[in-house]
């Protein structure tokens, strides 16, 4: 859905959701990671099928700063708008940024969106079902619906924190009295897959500073995030059974 606004200088086209996939060149942890073979195809492509069996690829955008990259996602048929300015091609440039840049670039071209929905390719187990189910949470009352995951670790459990002055260990949160992990309060994770963010709360802070933030529960088999190449191999395992 879009609606034109008319100005005095402008006509600005306004749309729901800007698909954004977000893919650095650079990677130490997995190098290339972005178009390495994830089970016989590039692991960006992942994302691109979600997004396009969601969206229109007007409104689906690789943000890169990478060459082969941006081929690699124009070998699938989308044409790849802009490459990221240098300032946001190194290992220390923040999502954040890189959001902000996306939404500028559209706004240029007389486009605002009113969310915009975060698919990292580093997580290829994502269904699309998550992103509609993450989508369908939104209201623009709050500042972000986000995936999550039951955690592995729970600080009223077994999550410690050293004593500045006496150094001794003691529990993060309450008072260490649980005895069953079952008895603690639960606890979440985000594990990357889905943010579907109202792009107003956005431009007025970083995801840190959102107060009004929704949960989209997703199971641990679909929430392995590719940090290390143990990461890879387990999801590509994971992935691959699913294919056959």
């Amino acid at each position: 859905m879009s609606t034109a606004t008319n100005d005095s200088t402008t006509c600005i086209e306004r749309r729901d959701a800007l698909f954004l996939i977000p893919a650095r060149g650079g990677s130490k942890g997995i190098p290339g990671k972005n178009i390495r073979p994830f089970c016989g195809r590039p692991l960006i492509s992942r994302s691109i099928a979600t997004a396009r069996s969601l969206a229109d690829d007007r409104d689906i955008c690789v943000s890169t700063d990478s060459e082969k990259i941006r081929d690699v996602a124009e070998a699938e048929g989308l044409r790849v708008p802009f490459l990221r300015p240098d300032s946001l091609a190194t290992d220390k440039a923040g999502t954040y940024e890189v959001m902000l840049h996306a939404l500028d670039f559209y706004r240029s071209q007389g486009v605002e969106y009113e969310r915009l929905v975060l698919l990292q390719p580093t997580s290829p187990l994502r269904a699309a079902n998550d992103v509609r189910g993450a989508m369908s949470l939104y209201t623009p009352h709050i500042d972000m619906v986000v995936s999550v995951t039951p955690a592995k670790a729970n600080p009223y459990y077994d999550i410690f924190e050293t004593d500045p002055e006496s150094g001794f260990l003691h529990i993060s949160k309450g008072d260490g009295l649980y005895t069953r992990r079952q008895d603690a309060p639960k606890v979440w994770q985000y594990n990357g897959a889905v943010y579907v963010i109202n792009t107003r709360s956005l431009r007025r802070g970083p995801l840190g500073s959102f107060r009004r933030r929704i949960m989209y529960e997703m199971p641990a088999d679909r929430s392995v995030d590719l940090d290390s190449l143990l990461d890879w191999q387990l999801a590509e395992s994971l992935a691959c059974k699913c294919q056959k």
